[in-house]
């Protein structure tokens, strides 16, 4: 008998999906566009082939984390998912494989995987290699259980500290934001899909900027900015990575409600961004269309709507995708082309991936791709470049010759603090127990389900961490005498150990305060996803410990790790040195005492805006213009417009000098070349941040009045110079314009180098003539960095 079309790996993917999807029926093509949890399909014994044919008689397109949701080692889980892909395969019609997502944001979501810092601290770093390297072993582990589709990077543009889930973002700046994007979505994905995990940009749009930053409120925006801002990232990772998966997000966009949305997820994702993959739903928000937007009656009306604005999948879980969709295809209330196009998309992905070859995996391989040497190295790299060293009077790096040290804060030696929100186990475990989400009326909206097995249940597990206190102690070894106590809690109004812990301080040389936020989804957590605060100060009494123990007058050094942006103004005057970082990790301890006792210089940069007070929020860099200072007098009565700390900025232990400036442009249709030299004039070695920012003088709609274009991590050796030169393609300078073209105009553009968004060294202004041409948000182009190529003299650099 003649093995079908589809099953031939040496015909074209096209052909193999139509000829699998003219084989479907109906019932199989809804399973494609459906999910299932894990537990739905096991019991007390493991995988139940009972419960898979009551759950999943036709298959079914997705299962929902089977790392995520249990407590299984790599070895285990591969073993389950060799069971159900095995069902999947061979006891089902057609023998469609199933495609297995999970999370990871800072690292894969699951026991023993690594921890690597929260994305927010990622961005600190301004390193793409970096992030690159992270997502690649995020994709070695994933694999290695047989996960293919990675519910990230998260791709929104933080314009609102309040927003509990800012920690999962790469900050504030579209360019930053889609730079690390197109960074990850390459690691991830790899340079073939079929030896790749699917990359999911996420929340398709708008979703970190939502009303009084609460999460799933409604977003009220322009178009302008919804391309211009928000839009951005995805345009580039879509078009510079291919990125495979787009999530939708939960906010309603001008009244819009995106996973419901043929103007948002059709016209503009597809249309005018040109993605070509498969849209998948953030968890319930189909039936959110009707319990939250209140824009679908019933659920057969939200999926006809989701299927309709091109959603392709429902997740977690088939509820609306199932017998209401059905319903209403019946009804011819929804016709077969639709639910064929969605299926399409689906069956792309998984051909692409290689599943239908290749479903299975090798349990006994899989736990050598967890916590190897050279990923702890780097989980420790990368948490060395998230840390943003703030203001230093010069008490760090700490003097060689220090014989006491006191390290005290609720976050110098818990390991439950180094955790993002979507870290395994902090995502599902809060203080009080299980994570156990509830509506105002007290229903449960979402507990993760899991078997019922104890071993199957996930739990406090951590890999080897490092906490500060253990860091220091380590690498400062016995000679030096290292006190300790905790002061207060994260939380709570417990002052008994504020004195104790001063004392400690005021017995030190130095005293070292670790101020920490609780990431995570329970009602204990600080922030985290639904966690949203109206309050940007550090929590509990953490303010006052950092005040008792300055009051000692022993040398302070503050470090705050948490995944809120802060505003710092109760701690920054206490502070001879103030550092700030998201949730670092496994390897926070080491990396931190790298930077403390100078074992590198601390070369994080701040992705995000700091403000000085709830009050001045939205504050970011790139407002449009006369949108950062306050008529007339420029400022609050009651405070000045300026944040706290700017986008961009952190120090290092050296200086570095900014020098030979020269930019070289053509016309509007040709790439501008800035040119510049840094020289390490101080004494140590560092890595410089050098950021080239952008302003359009006059234009025919308010452009921001600083616009990120370029930025490079130098490493430069003490008394070491290098010329840097950045190629900014002239897309980079079109904008949205009043017709909703993307275009670039004549005129005279302002370029400035520097260390931040407000230290900035080298300015210049060009005239750049020629006619306005248009550049769409599909053909963003990114900008070059070529580090140490001789400065020539000015001449017109063409485009091809």
């Amino acid at each position: 008998m003649t093995a079908p079309r589809f099953r031939d790996a040496g015909l074209p993917v096209d052909e193999r999906v139509e000829d699998l999807l003219a084989r479907m029926t109906l019932d199989e093509k809804l399973a494609q566009l459906g999910c299932v949890w894990i537990s739905s399909l096991v019991d007390h014994d493991g995988f139940s082939e009972v419960r898979a044919r009551e759950v999943a008689p036709h298959g079914i397109g997705e299962m929902t984390r089977l790392s995520g949701a249990t407590g299984l080692l790599p070895a285990d889980t591969a073993q389950l998912m060799n069971s159900v892909q095995r069902y999947m395969v061979e006891q089902t019609r057609l023998g469609i494989p199933v495609l297995v997502h999970e999370e990871g944001t800072g690292g894969f979501l699951a026991r023993g995987a690594t921890v690597f810092p929260q994305a927010l601290g990622l961005a600190a770093s301004f390193d793409p290699e970096l992030v690159e390297d992270v997502a690649t072993v995020i994709r070695e582990q994933m694999r290695a259980v047989g996960a293919r589709h990675c519910l990230a990077p998260v791709l929104d543009v933080a314009r609102d500290p309040r927003w509990g889930r800012v920690e999962e973002t790469f900050g504030e700046e579209p360019f930053l934001v889609g730079t690390l994007g197109v960074a990850y979505v390459r690691g991830l994905q790899s340079t073939d899909v079929a030896g790749g995990v699917l990359a999911t940009g996420k929340h398709f749009l708008g979703h970190a900027s939502p009303e009084g930053g609460r999460n799933h409120g409604p977003m009220v925006v322009g178009e302008r900015d919804l391309r211009d801002f928000y839009g951005e990232p995805f345009a580039v990772a879509i078009a510079q990575a291919g990125l495979a998966t787009v999530m939708n997000s939960y906010s309603s966009v001008d009244g819009l409600a995106p996973a419901g949305s043929r103007r948002i997820l059709t016209d503009l994702l597809r249309g005018e961004l040109g993605f070509g993959g498969m849209v998948v739903a953030d968890y319930f928000a189909v039936s959110l269309l009707m319990t939250h937007q209140h824009v679908a009656g019933d659920k057969r009306g939200a999926a006809v709507q989701a299927l309709e604005a091109g959603l392709d999948m429902e997740l977690p879980a088939t509820d609306c995708f199932g017998a209401p969709l059905r319903d209403a295809i019946a009804d011819g209330e929804v016709g077969l082309p639709v639910v064929d196009t969605a299926v399409r998309r689906v069956l792309r992905a998984k051909f692409a991936l290689g599943l239908f070859e290749s479903p299975y995996v090798d349990p006994d391989r899989a736990a050598a791709a967890f916590e190897t040497p050279s990923q702890r190295a780097l989980a420790r790299r990368a948490a060395q470049e998230a840390v943003v060293l703030l203001t230093n009077d010069g008490v760090l790096p700490l003097a060689p010759g220090t014989r006491s040290i006191a390290v005290v804060g609720p976050g110098a030696d818990d390991v439950r603090l180094l955790q993002g929100d979507y870290h395994y186990p902090s995502h599902h475990r809060s203080a009080d127990g299980p994570v156990e989400l509830e509506s105002e009326g007290g229903a449960a909206l979402l507990l993760l389900p899991t078997a019922s097995g104890g071993e199957w249940q996930p739990g406090a597990y951590y890999t080897d961490h490092v906490t500060p206190l253990a860091g220091l102690r380590a690498a400062l070894g016995p000679d030096v005498d290292v006190a300790w106590a905790p002061g207060c809690a994260v939380t709570g109004g417990d002052r008994s150990g504020i004195a104790p812990a001063a004392e400690l301080v005021g017995a030190a040389e130095v005293g070292i305060v670790v101020v920490s936020g609780r990431s995570g989804l329970g009602r204990s957590s600080t922030v985290g996803e639904a966690r949203d605060a109206t309050d940007l100060g550090v929590t509990g009494l953490q303010s006052e410990l950092v005040r008792a123990c300055a009051a000692t007058g022993t040398p302070l050094v503050v470090v705050v790790m948490s995944g809120r942006v802060h505003s710092l103004v109760d701690v920054e005057p206490h502070a001879a040195a103030l550092l700030y970082c998201a949730p670092l990790g496994e390897e926070a301890g080491t990396a931190l005492a790298d930077v403390l006792l100078g074992a590198v210089s601390p070369s994080g940069r701040l992705p995000v805006t700091l403000p000085r007070s709830v009050g001045q929020v939205p504050l970011h860099v790139g407002h449009r213009s006369g949108g950062s200072t306050a008529m007339f007098y420029g400022e609050y009565s009651d405070s000045p417009t300026s944040p706290q700390f700017a986008f961009g900025h952190g120090l290092s232990y050296t200086s570095v000098d900014y020098r030979d400036l020269r930019i070289v442009a053509g016309d509007t249709r040709d790439e501008i070349e800035v040119r510049f030299v840094l020289e390490n004039v101080g004494g140590r070695a560092a890595a410089e941040v050098a950021q080239l920012y952008v302003r359009d003088l006059v234009a025919s709609v308010a452009r921001p009045e600083l616009q990120l274009v370029g930025f490079a991590r130098i490493d430069l050796e003490p008394g070491a110079s290098s010329p840097v030169t950045f190629r900014v393609h002239p897309s980079r300078l079109a904008f949205t314009d009043a017709d909703l073209r993307r275009v670039i105009e004549p005129g005279d553009f302002a370029f400035s180098v520097g260390a931040s968004s407000v230290d900035l060294r080298l300015s210049d202004v060009v005239a750049i003539p020629g006619e306005r041409v248009e550049f769409p948000l599909c053909d963003l182009r990114p900008t070059t960095v070529v580090l140490g190529e001789p400065l020539l003299p000015p001449a017109a650099v063409a485009l091809d």
